[in-house]
């Protein structure tokens, strides 16, 4: 019943309709229990149920009203603490994947790492938990994000060692090592991965040439870079494993293109001419060298050939002194007479010199024996006769010719004797 019913403290009607009976003026408020049963019976109504008169009678079956005492209300909060104690129980279940590992931080503290499967831990705020991926490898940029066309200049331009400005763009690629490491070690641990990327590349550009860092260097400086941030996280205790670093550009800044681009050739120019030149030089230097040893083979040659010589002379002069000694006038003889016959041998012209007039006679023996071949040929004695006087050479000894020699047959080189042919047959039947 409510409190604002204007039937509040007097006398029901006689009717029973509020179904508690006739009041009497003395009856006192209601208890809390009849005001209970009327709120029940009051949400029943509420709920669809339709409900009857003062006695409870109505048309049809009605459900009974619910109850909620104080029994009733003590054991549906327990049921639903319980529910709720449940729910929280079961919050403490966790999965860590296969390339994961768990750490279990107690009121924020590390508690343990956990290996994959499935986990369960106090529930929060006990407990919680951190899964970190071991696997998967992270990548961050420097000097730009996403494309190398949105550049960071903050990042990317740098001083090489020769005081010239670089742009460079690179990417870190790296994986976790230590999960524990990884999140208690360092506030913001990508941040510090960026932080030691750029400053590892810095280091090794301000010790590097600009043409190194912008050709051939390239490789080299990534290899180093990613050397030097490990050494350099590690110090940190950062848990990180650098995996690779690649240089993805490396030019100078856009304002000085134009004249960098007319240096590179000129540059190129350079080392055309240098190539054409050490082409030449290796043309030219090997002809050079092999001129100057065929020379100096040639002179030692000659050098040897001179001492051999000389040695064979000298030799031959000792052997000549000892036959000289044991018989001078033999030796002399023999000496004249090879002399004779070396200069006979190569010349055609033979100088005669008669006993009685004591005049030198020019006999030319080629011309001779050329005037016989032909005599022989015609055998006739008309032609033989021309053949001589044409075969005869005018000479200012002409006249002083002795008719014998004259008269004398063609000699040919059959017609000598071996004794007349060398001279040398001669002298030794002479020494015998």
């Amino acid at each position: 019943m409510s409190i604002n019913d204007p039937r509040w403290g007097n006398r029901g009607g006689d009717d029973g309709q509020d179904g508690g009976g006739p009041r009497r003026p003395n009856d006192g408020p209601p208890d809390l229990e009849e005001l209970w049963r009327d709120f029940n019976r009051k949400l029943s109504g509420m709920m669809g149920k339709k409900r009857g008169g003062g006695n409870g009678g109505g048309d049809g079956p009605r459900m009974p009203p619910v109850d909620f005492g104080p029994k009733m209300l003590g054991g549906g909060i327990g049921v639903l603490l319980g529910l709720i104690v449940l729910v929280w129980l079961a919050s403490g279940f966790y999965i860590v994947d296969e390339s994961q590992r768990g750490v279990v931080l107690q009121f924020g503290k590390r508690y343990e790492t956990t290996e994959p499967g499935l986990r369960w831990r106090l529930p929060y705020p006990i407990q919680s938990h951190e899964l970190v991926n071991l696997t998967g490898v992270r990548t961050i940029e420097i000097g730009y994000r996403g494309t190398e066309r949105n550049k960071v200049l903050k990042e990317a331009l740098m001083l090489t060692d020769d005081e010239n400005i670089v742009n460079i763009q690179f990417a870190v690629q790296y994986i976790l090592k230590d999960p524990v490491e990884y999140l208690f070690n360092n506030r913001h641990p990508d941040e510090a991965v960026v932080g030691a990327a750029e400053t590892a590349v810095r280091e090794i550009v301000g010790k590097s040439k600009m043409d190194f860092v912008l050709y051939e260097g390239r490789e080299q400086i990534a290899s180093e870079a990613a050397k030097l941030m490990q050494a350099i996280l590690d110090r940190y205790d950062a848990g990180v494993l650098i995996s690779k670093v690649t240089m993805q550009n490396a030019q100078p800044p856009e304002q000085v293109q134009a004249a960098f681009d007319d240096a590179v050739k000129a540059g190129q120019d350079r080392e055309r001419q240098k190539n054409e030149g050490q082409s030449y030089a290796n043309d030219v230097i090997p002809r050079a060298r092999g001129t100057a040893a065929r020379l100096l083979q040639e002179a030692d040659g000659y050098r040897q050939r001179v001492i051999s010589t000389a040695e064979g002379d000298a030799s031959r002069f000792r052997q000549i002194v000892t036959e000289y000694a044991k018989a001078p006038e033999v030796t002399r003889q023999r000496m004249y007479l090879d002399t004779m016959q070396q200069i006979y041998a190569n010349t055609t012209k033979v100088m005669v010199d008669t006993k009685g007039q004591g005049n030198l006679l020019y006999l030319p023996l080629d011309k001779l024996m050329n005037v016989a071949a032909g005599t022989a040929a015609q055998q006739q004695a008309g032609d033989a006769h021309n053949a001589t006087a044409a075969g005869r050479q005018p000479s200012a000894f002409a006249g002083q010719v002795p008719p014998q020699l004259e008269q004398a047959p063609a000699v040919t080189s059959k017609s000598l004797s071996s004794s007349e042919r060398s001279p040398l047959g001669s002298r030794d039947r002479e020494a015998r």
